[in-house]
């Protein structure tokens, strides 16, 4: 492997190594290794199946089935597709998947180690790409916070609700998301985390709150845990944490998400087809006893 660091707050891109091989184990502590330490692999010019992609990614971890239970690749429910193309007018995929700052999993007792994402088909406008997706890295936000809310915060729980994330989506112009069900909603209550959690492949200390999901600070009153968190939200967004990848089709995106948060970025038009395949690691390797 070929790795080049983006020179940004975090992300590498790695060349000369092929997705759809079978992985040995040395590959794999490589790319768990890398992980920790860049947050966001790129492997570019893949060309795999969806059930290779399925095959890759099942080696990180049991593969989450998407509580939504949609837009999963026939015979792969495990292989979510996010795109925005339509066939005799139905949607074929989740065309607003993942627009606004979150951590996947973050809602569900067994949160997520990675995500694997299989550009096939990007969107150009005036020869440049569209629908980036972009990061930050949680560890250089829990760096750089005070020390005195360091030490105040230490020990404490967040809350993660679901549905905050599904009824924000559902607010923005154009969205066609149904409410969940109270089966859905039953089989996604609220969970709480601590918002400080130790990295499990680095040993570091990461925050572990991010906008999409976490609506409270257990410890704390509304009023403070609110302020709290509306300032976290707004310190882990600084420029030199971040990273955008501006897609390429063959791309594979692989991140790491105890360490970062992410948000797609929803410029492109509905005539400006994105269709990217997509795995999500469970990080049962690394809490069992959260399984």
């Amino acid at each position: 492997m070929q790795v080049t660091p983006s020179g940004q707050g975090l992300g590498a891109r790695v060349e000369g190594f092929d997705v759809s091989k079978p992985l040995s184990h040395e590959d794999y502590k490589k790319i768990e290794s890398l992980l920790g330490q860049y947050g966001v692999l790129c492997f570019s010019k893949q060309n795999l199946t969806g059930a290779q992609l399925k095959d890759f990614s099942s080696k990180f971890g049991t593969l989450e089935v998407n509580v939504a239970n949609m837009y999963q690749e026939p015979g792969h429910p495990e292989v979510m597709i996010l795109s925005n193309k339509k066939v005799d007018g139905k949607p074929i995929g989740l065309g607003d998947a993942g627009q606004d700052w979150h951590t996947d999993m973050s809602y569900s007792k067994m949160i997520a180690f990675t995500n694997v994402l299989y550009g096939i088909e990007i969107p150009h406008r005036n020869g440049q790409p569209l629908g980036s997706t972009e990061f930050s890295n949680m560890r250089a936000a829990y760096l750089a916070l005070p020390e005195e809310l360091k030490k105040k915060l230490d020990g404490m729980t967040v809350l993660h609700d679901f549905n905050k994330f599904w009824e924000n989506m559902r607010k923005q112009p154009g969205c066609t998301r149904p409410p969940l069900t109270e089966a859905q909603r039953k089989a996604k209550p609220p969970v709480s985390h601590p918002i400080f959690l130790t990295h499990p492949i680095t040993g570091d200390k990461i925050l572990y709150a991010n906008p999409g999901y976490s609506i409270q600070i257990n410890e704390l009153p509304q009023k403070e845990s609110d302020e709290i968190l509306n300032f976290l939200f707004a310190h882990q967004l600084q420029p030199q944490f971040r990273y955008q990848h501006r897609w390429t089709a063959g791309d594979v995106l692989m991140w790491d998400n105890m360490g970062t948060i992410h948000n797609a970025v929803a410029d492109y038009g509905p005539d400006e087809h994105r269709f990217i395949k997509r795995c999500q690691v469970m990080a049962d390797r690394y809490f069992p006893l959260a399984a």
